[in-house]
């Protein structure tokens, strides 16, 4: 079998794609030869994304769209259509935690409020439903396309002090499943739905749980993820583009339903 990737002038929409993880997958993806809508809360980070994917040759517009928002991602998809004309592939990579959503030796778990936990979840589990239902609209009238959803490794097993994000992550699992089983039963068999679980990846959210700010040394946290790491290091966001290629290419077309583990083998470590 020939695997190849070939995606181009499919038209991919990349939501947080101003963040560190979905930026490198929206290059990865126009790379192949995808015409990427770049996704981001903070505009200037989107268009900043789109302008470097355009100076390496690709084809790309960064628009502003809160996750959030049904109307702000209905705007976006309007424009989206005018600029590209379809929607081939979404990958919903929106998410992230916060230290308020999050328990530690200031903030205990009755300490947290109603309102910072929801937050969190619903960045991460509303966050990847409202882009689904309205750039996956576009998916299902071509009867044709493919969604990525960006799930945890806290979604097997909660990860300690996390308790929104972990669930969350849960929830994006679970609802990656249902959503793949309702497309195909209800629209078509040529929609696939998949979710990556990356490991221990250092970014914005969780910088401040793995590593020193004074020393710039790992935290207790820090040394027990890379202990309990068996490839012994954190991942890179080059390791997911990989994978999110993979599940975009023929190579994958029997695959749906999935949630695919990065994580250096901390899945499959016991800890003996």
């Amino acid at each position: 079998m020939d695997i190849k990737v070939d995606i181009r002038d499919r038209v991919a929409v990349v939501t947080g794609g101003a963040g560190i993880l979905c930026s490198c997958i929206a290059k990865a993806l126009a790379a192949q030869g995808a015409r990427v809508a770049v996704l981001d809360l903070k505009k200037d980070g989107a268009e900043k994304v789109a302008a470097e994917i355009v100076a390496s040759g690709g084809a790309a517009i960064g628009l502003e769209a809160d996750v959030l928002d049904k109307g702000s991602l209905e705007k976006a998809r309007e424009i989206i259509l005018r600029e590209f004309a379809t929607v081939d592939i979404l990958v919903n990579g929106a998410g992230g935690n916060h230290p308020r959503a999050t328990t530690g030796p200031d903030r205990s778990f009755f300490d947290l409020s109603t309102e910072d936990i929801q937050k969190v979840f619903n960045l991460n589990f509303l966050g990847t439903v409202l882009p689904t239902q309205v750039f996956g609209k576009v998916i299902v009238e071509k009867k044709k396309g493919i969604v990525i959803n960006i799930s945890s490794m806290a979604a097997y097993t909660p990860l300690t002090k996390t308790i929104a994000y972990s669930a969350a992550k849960a929830a994006v699992s679970n609802f990656t499943q249902w959503l793949a089983v309702h497309f195909n039963q209800e629209y078509s068999r040529e929609i696939r739905v998949n979710a990556i679980a990356p490991g221990f990846l250092l970014t914005d959210q969780n910088r401040y749980l793995l590593i020193d700010a004074e020393t710039g040394a790992s935290t207790p946290r820090g040394r027990s993820v890379l202990n309990m790491t068996p490839m012994g290091r954190y991942g890179l966001p080059d390791d997911l583009c990989g994978a999110v290629l993979f599940l975009c290419s023929e190579a994958a077309s029997f695959i749906n339903g999935a949630v695919i583990p990065i994580d250096g083998g901390f899945q499959a470590y016991s800890g003996v």
